[in-house]
């Protein structure tokens, strides 16, 4: 019985700790493996000169260049994987310079695991199509799967504005917010500030942890988890 192999990727990404995270996230997913990182494009070239890759997720920010020129690059030198970009620009002229580069999805910073998994999971189904389509339907059904679906839904009572008034203010402050600190600077209650929070949390895109020095029970403080910002 043949097994199928997991479809390889070389995150790109010059954060560190936003390449660690990328790498935990692709790894999380079934079918998937990261087989390297890389911080920079010439890296990033070393390891595909030794490394079989089908997919890059690639930061189009580089420091030593822009993502879409490593792309055309690797082209250039015969390299086929495809590419996921992830960026915080949200330049369209960017992302139709891309189609024709290999890039099949985009994924827009900050980002959580269940996007890039959903990314993931339809890339994985595009990548399975082969043979010879039996007509017009299935080629369209084909590249429908890169296509995501409308954004995913909020729990019950969050809305879209707030959360992301929210996550500018927690990012902006650098020693972090209590529920009740949130709320006076976005102008919401204590109660729903921590319901946001939490869902930052649990988004993997913030963190908490007791604020001690208080009298009573200590409040807890929320931080922004580094490499999550737009740079």
């Amino acid at each position: 019985m043949t097994t199928q192999q997991p479809i390889r990727v070389l995150v790109v990404e010059d954060d560190p700790v936003a390449a660690d995270a990328h790498v935990l996230y692709v790894n999380r997913v079934t079918g998937f493996t990261a087989v390297g990182k890389a911080h920079t494009g010439a890296e990033a070239r070393r390891l595909l000169d030794r490394t079989a890759v089908d997919l890059l997720l690639l930061d189009l920010h580089l420091p030593d260049g822009h993502g879409l020129q490593l792309a055309r690059q690797l082209r250039a030198a015969g390299h086929q994987a495809d590419v996921i970009a992830v960026t915080s620009a949200r330049d369209l002229t960017v992302v139709r310079e891309g189609v024709s580069l290999g890039v099949v999805q985009y994924v827009l910073k900050p980002f959580t695991f269940a996007t890039l998994r959903d990314r993931l999971i339809r890339y994985a189904e595009f990548h399975a199509s082969a043979g010879e389509a039996s007509g017009q339907d299935e080629v369209d059904r084909a590249l429908a799967t890169l296509r995501a679906p409308g954004p995913a839904a909020l729990p019950k009572g969050l809305s879209a504005p707030t959360l992301e008034r929210v996550t500018v203010a927690l990012r902006d402050c650098a020693e972090g917010l209590t529920a009740t600190g949130l709320a006076e600077v976005v102008g919401i209650s204590r109660i729903t500030a921590r319901r946001y929070l939490e869902h930052l949390v649990d988004a993997g895109r913030a963190e908490r942890s007791p604020q001690y020095g208080t009298v009573g029970r200590p409040e807890l403080q929320y931080r922004w988890v580094r490499g999550q910002g737009q740079h």
